[in-house]
């Protein structure tokens, strides 16, 4: 068991824990989660004793190992199988003795222990991790030195997994990973055979790959059962009851309080005054838990231009001479919400690029919006940020006549504080650069936000924040993520990229997860048509049903809020007085009409939603 005991530590005189405590039982999978800045990888560091507590203790069990990703592995000439391979120091001390030991019984010690840990079956076992991560059998022998550093952080990983240590730390692992590799670790860590704490803010993987979640807040640890979502529900939970025990109280205090105001200088009631007054002062003022602030992104809303944003016919694109996709046949209008999914390599980013016009089609015929204004955010942009000026230097130079008030509102607008906006972009944490990122990506209110893994570094409810956004944005939006909670609350249409080409997937997001993680090569075959198809609806008659899928579901918001009115109204006590029969008659009445009215607005909702399925999936 780790147990965490009653621990303090404090950061140049700002304490992360005071008095933290918690027991992770031998095998568990834990998720670890927390605002940024809360102390989450601190707590790493204090459990591999890097850092010296200043109250408590960590305790392991005897000989327990100890392992995570620390930094990328170097690069050098050894294939990645051999890198991964010699992360066992054991089984590789063990191979290197039984080249030269001569002794009969240390020679069958070195052999029965090679046996105890399966050492004949670690190149495959090595192998199969690097596959899973992304890696094809041809890569798997190049050396490292022929990746870069993304990659090489995923050799680590590869290097931490293999060496199975009795209690595996990651940190946010998923950030290297495209969707296929995220999935692959998700099922992976579920089967782990050992303990296993993860910091994450992927939901899917909190979801599907623990079984406990470790709640960082208010420099405490508390340790809740289940994945994320029984976590965030039971939390709730607590925070209701909470918040209904401070109103209690203060409704107490303010009792109280009024009692001493009217009577603390009445002789005949000082001695009672001054014995509530005490009472007041023995209270225990109950403290709210700290809020991760839900800062929303402010997107600028662009004007509407005439349909097709994009068309592309029997394009081809690649680098120099060599086509990565070809035949390219799509649409995009701005109102689509399209995910891109496809394995690493088969060319995501470079269709992403091709759309943004950052590379020229190679081929074939490419027609765009006249007005069309293209947002691209991809990852390796914040590393481009210039990290000697201040995210309102970056504004500035790109909006040269805007005044610093609005310059800071922008900012503001994106959740980055004052101070933040001054700051050096060297002294930001990844999410404040994410964000910064995503303001200059979105800063000319683009038609088409080209978003390439936009989550890494943000938190979870910086994630919720973008889902929102992007749900309310009124620009056509394409997505590259390994978060599936992102993809499937945003995403209406789905591309596969694979074997050079780029077509509709026609099913789901869990039916592309079951796909990928039973390791087939091949999208799911079409069924063979029984009988010919009617004619495929026209792009004009399917944007029409669109219109009218977005007219019905209006009406049934607007409905269902008269229904919430007539409801509050008439659970208004004082309306079923004696004296209001005929009033309340009347509102009944009401209430009956838009109930029904409702019920209508809603079958020819669904109605209409069947015909829109219908026509884009003929």
């Amino acid at each position: 068991m780790l147990r965490i005991n009653d621990i303090s530590f404090a950061i140049a005189g700002r304490p992360l824990f005071e008095g933290a405590s918690a027991d992770i039982p031998e095998g568990h999978k834990v998720g670890v989660v927390g605002r940024n800045g809360t102390g989450k990888t601190t707590l790493f560091r204090l459990i591999r004793g890097e850092l010296a507590l200043e109250g408590g203790s960590i305790g392991l069990p005897k000989h327990a190992r100890i392992g995570g990703v620390r930094q990328e592995v170097p690069s050098s000439d050894v294939s990645l199988l051999d890198t991964v391979l010699a992360a066992d120091p054991e089984r590789s001390g063990l191979m290197a003795e039984a080249e030269t030991a001569a002794d009969p019984t240390r020679i069958a010690e070195i052999q029965t222990r090679l046996a105890d840990i399966d050492a004949w079956s670690a190149e495959a076992r090595a192998t199969q991790i690097l596959r899973g991560l992304g890696f094809t059998q041809a890569e798997i022998a190049m050396p490292c030195s022929a990746f870069s550093g993304g990659w090489r952080m995923r050799v680590a990983l590869a290097g931490v997994l293999f060496a199975q240590p009795d209690v595996l730390l990651l940190d946010e692992p998923t950030n290297y990973l495209d969707l296929e590799g995220a999935l692959w670790l998700e099922a992976y860590l579920a089967r782990y055979p050992h303990t296993v704490i993860v910091i994450s803010h992927d939901r899917g993987l909190l979801n599907r790959s623990v079984t406990s979640i470790l709640h960082l807040e208010d420099r405490k640890l508390t340790l809740y059962s289940g994945g994320y979502d029984t976590f965030a529900r039971t939390r709730a939970a607590r925070l209701a009851a909470k918040e209904a025990e401070i109103s209690k109280q203060e409704t107490r205090r303010a009792h109280l309080q009024s009692f001493v105001d009217r009577f603390r200088a009445k002789a005949s009631k000082a001695k009672q005054a001054q014995s509530r007054l005490k009472m007041i002062e023995r209270m225990e003022t109950i403290q709210t838990p700290q809020e991760a602030a839900l800062r929303a992104f402010s997107f600028p809303e662009p004007e509407e231009l005439s349909p097709p944003i994009i068309n592309t016919e029997s394009v081809s694109v690649g680098y120099g001479d060599t086509v990565v996709l070809s035949k390219l046949n799509l649409r995009i209008d701005q109102d689509d919400r399209i995910a891109l999914l496809g394995r690493n390599g088969e060319g995501k980013s470079t269709l992403s690029k091709l759309l943004a016009g950052r590379l020229d089609a190679m081929g074939g015929r490419m027609t765009t919006a006249t007005k069309l204004r293209v947002g691209y955010f991809a990852q390796h942009q914040v590393d481009e940020l210039r990290i000697d000026e201040t995210p309102l230097d970056h504004l500035r130079r790109m909006r040269p006549g805007e005044t610093p008030a609005r310059l800071r509102a922008r900012l503001a607008g994106f959740g980055l504080t004052a101070d933040q906006a001054d700051m050096a972009v060297a002294g930001l944490s990844g999410g404040q650069k994410a964000r910064l990122s995503l303001l200059i990506a979105t800063l000319d209110a683009p038609h088409l936000l080209i978003l390439d893994e936009p989550t890494n570094h943000l938190d979870i409810e910086s994630r919720e924040a973008l889902v929102e956004a992007l749900t309310a944005y009124s620009g056509a939006v394409i997505l590259v993520s390994h978060d599936m909670h992102l993809l499937s609350l945003v995403a209406d249409r789905l591309w596969l990229v694979k074997g050079g080409r780029v077509e509709p997937y026609e099913d789901d997001l869990d039916a592309y997860r079951k796909m990928l993680l039973s390791g087939e090569d091949q999208a799911k075959p079409e069924k063979p048509k029984a009988q010919p198809k009617a004619p495929k609806p026209s792009r004009d008659q399917v944007m029409a049903l669109r219109s009218e899928v977005r007219k019905a579901e209006a009406r049934v918001e607007k409905l269902s809020d008269m229904s919430d009115k007539l409801a509050k109204k008439l659970a208004d006590p004082a309306l079923y007085d004696d004296t209001r029969v005929g009033e309340l008659e009347t509102w009944n009445k009401k209430y009956a009409e838009v109930r029904t009215a409702m019920e209508r607005a809603e079958a020819l909702w669904m109605a209409a939603l069947e015909k829109l399925d219908a026509a884009e999936t003929a």
